[in-house]
């Protein structure tokens, strides 16, 4: 993996899911007959408005696939300019398990940016099936990801981001343009222009209300939307909220850090983790402190295929490995473990774990159009924090930021973009109490201009947490009631920590 490559994973990924790279979907439920607009019953197109589906499977290649049905959606790359190129959008409906389903649909807006909703869906799927019991679910795949132009240079790029030399930078960045500029000019390719996607996609449908439902990343295109389309609109769920007043990147290395020594102070507070690891926030740093000095080659075994494997861990990816394990307390119990095996001179099992994480959650990613949205939204309001270089992060990722959008095309945002939202529509919030990306902090400052939303904190939990619990049905509640305010949320008050793995058996009893 490019270092230019890494740098984008460490940073503009929001909302890659480290639980969804490691499950298994669930099968789909099956297909039940339509109420929309015609029924497709087994028939091989089931018209939906103007748009034709055909059934489709849906999913990334390592994640598994959902039954789906599915149609291409041209659109005008530039929105100022109808008569100019034209590029083609993914569509998929993931069918309702009701024999009459509700008119208005549930509409999966993905993270990242970079992240492709009918490639990620099946790591959701759970999550989304209570809606699924009276709801059709609506996949866009935004412009510059996944079926839809994705804007993805990763194949056979040198290494572009060895900071601080710009040369090496420009050069790989220049070749990503060239390559991508045949099909693409990677200025369209923002938040903006893919709200004005949905609305169209909408109405080609033959123009359902819709229930937004985004996840980190998601929950600005959510934001964007409703303040853009309220008549579209029935409710909106955000889970892991990004204010509209944020600059991504800004905050990443602090919240980082934040999490990392919340998840190693409970696994101290622990007799049997501390007996097992005395400070492991210490080993960490003291981890990181080596492979930074010398990047350690190791060699294991695959554990997908189990071939044997061998790479280089180095401090970089460390960074990548303790950042994404933060995102779910499942898998950051695992950190304190595999710190001290690698300690004791066993990198097996952060190679493994490496070898894992990385392989899917890159598949998944679509780093020009992550730099699309970073250059256009977020990096005019960067500044580099001189108290980051003493954070795990450090200053690097907005420092590349700050160079990468000196090369790469700069789209425009519309002067309220970053404006509070304020919106009278029902909207419920999720947060994860250890969100090492979006943490508590930012939906409460969303919620502070929603005078009807309501907030549900999670308990020890991480990013992304509606598939959490009783968090299915909640949000499912939510969207039949809209009432966040009547939701009885006890169900959540049995969440907590999960204890750290003090041996390859788990926690201590």
């Amino acid at each position: 993996m490019s270092r230019r490559r890494l740098w984008v994973l460490l940073g503009i990924v929001v909302a890659t899911l480290t639980w969804q790279a490691l499950q298994r979907p669930r099968p789909a439920a099956p297909e039940a007959v339509s109420a929309i607009t015609g029924a497709a019953g087994t028939a091989e197109v089931w018209q939906l408005g103007q748009l034709q589906l055909h059934a489709c499977d849906i999913g990334a290649r390592r994640g598994g696939t959902v039954r789906a049905w599915c149609a291409r959606f041209d659109v005008p790359e530039d929105w100022q300019q109808l008569q100019g190129r034209r590029i083609s959008l993914r569509v998929a409906v993931v069918r309702s398990e009701a024999a009459a389903p509700a008119d208005d649909l549930v509409t999966f807006l993905d993270g990242g940016p970079g992240g492709a909703a009918t490639e990620d869906y099946p790591g959701y799927a759970a999550a989304f099936s209570a809606l699924r019991r009276r709801h059709h679910l609506l996949l866009v795949d935004q412009r510059g990801t996944g079926g839809s132009n994705a804007l993805n240079c990763q194949e056979g790029e040198p290494d572009t981001a060895s900071l601080p030399d710009p040369a090496q930078l420009e050069q790989g960045l220049q070749l990503c343009l060239d390559k991508l500029r045949a099909r693409a000019e990677p200025r369209f390719y923002t938040t903006t222009e893919a709200t004005r996607d949905l609305e169209a996609v909408r109405l080609a449908l033959g123009g359902p209300v819709l229930n937004l439902v985004g996840v980190s990343y998601g929950t600005r295109v959510a934001q964007q939307y409703a303040t853009r389309y309220p008549h579209a609109v029935r409710s909106v769920v955000l889970d892991s909220a990004v204010p509209n007043e944020l600059m991504l990147g800004a905050d990443h290395a602090r919240n980082l850090e934040t999490t990392l020594q919340a998840y190693f102070a409970e696994c101290a507070a622990q007799p049997a983790c501390r007996t097992r690891y005395g400070d492991p926030y210490a080993s960490m740093q003291k981890l990181h402190r080596q492979l930074r000095q010398a990047p350690q080659r190791a060699a294991g075994r695959d554990p997908l295929s189990f071939t044997p494997l061998e790479r280089t861990l180095s401090e970089d990816e460390f960074t990548a490995l303790l950042r994404l394990y933060a995102y779910s307390p499942l898998t950051a119990s695992l950190l304190p473990l595999m710190i001290d095996q690698a300690l004791q001179g066993n990198f097996s099992p952060l190679l493994g774990q490496a070898q894992l994480l990385f392989d899917s959650v890159t598949e998944r990613l679509t780093d020009g159009m992550g730099l699309s949205v970073a250059c256009a939204e977020d990096v005019a309001g960067l500044r580099v924090n001189p108290a980051d270089a003493q954070t795990l992060l450090g200053t690097g990722l907005v420092e590349f930021l700050i160079k990468a959008c000196a090369i790469w095309p700069r789209g425009s945002m519309p002067a309220d973009f970053h404006q509070a939202f304020t919106s009278t529509l029902p909207v419920l919030v999720l947060a994860g109490e250890r969100d090492p990306v979006t943490p508590p902090r930012y939906a409460e400052t969303v919620i502070a201009n929603l005078p009807g939303a309501r907030l549900l904190r999670l308990k020890g939990q991480g990013h992304a947490v509606m598939g959490v619990g009783c968090m299915p049905r909640l949000v499912a509640e939510f969207v039949q009631q809209l009432d966040a305010h009547g939701l009885d949320a006890r169900c959540l008050d049995t969440l907590g920590p999960t204890p750290s793995f003090v041996d390859y058996n788990g926690a201590d009893p």
